[in-house]
């Protein structure tokens, strides 16, 4: 019997995942409509004060802005079931450890000042659409599909030919 070499199965070092470097999140939330215009940036401020406490790192952030909620949501505070329609929304991404995320969710549920957050794993690329260009000219695009119309040029059409084309098929069936 012939014998068979034992071969251990290693991950090549390629693949092996660092777990030293951070991996990307996104914050999004919604702040309580009663603080005012003027306060909202520093609250906004103070989410990427605690985001780079904790160790991580500010990718991309966006300005909260008030808007109007699909439906309407509660919070309780201190005691008092408030109802809200509105909010301000903002976004941060950023880069952290994991084993810091959940002290972050942590500090995240202790603020008065959100309704709700939502922490989610992204990519560090820009996701957002590019502008699309206002110029003129209207839309050569088909049923939406993104397929260009092409202009074909028409032939003449001819009366007497096409007659004569049916009389043959007509002949041919009979």
């Amino acid at each position: 019997m012939p014998e068979t070499d034992n071969v251990e199965n290693k991950m090549p070092e390629e693949t092996v995942i660092d777990e030293k470097n951070g991996r990307v999140y996104e914050l999004g939330y919604l702040l309580v409509p009663t603080i005012s215009e003027e306060v909202a940036p520093s609250v906004f401020g103070n989410l990427k004060e605690l985001v780079s406490s904790l160790g991580g790192e500010i990718i991309a952030s966006e300005m909260p802005r008030m808007i109007h909620l699909a439906y309407v949501m509660t919070k309780v505070i201190e005691n008092v079931k408030v109802k809200y329609d509105s909010a301000y929304f903002g976004w941060i991404k950023f880069e952290m450890d994991t084993e810091k995320l959940v002290e972050l969710k942590k500090q995240l549920d202790l603020n008065p000042d959100l309704i709700r957050f939502l922490i989610t794993k992204t990519v560090k690329e820009s996701t957002l659409a590019p502008k699309k260009f206002a110029g003129g000219g209207g839309s050569r695009f088909r049923n939406g599909v993104g397929r260009r119309e092409e202009k074909k040029e028409e032939a003449p059409i001819d009366k007497e030919e096409i007659d004569k084309e049916i009389d043959a098929m007509v002949e041919t069936a009979v």
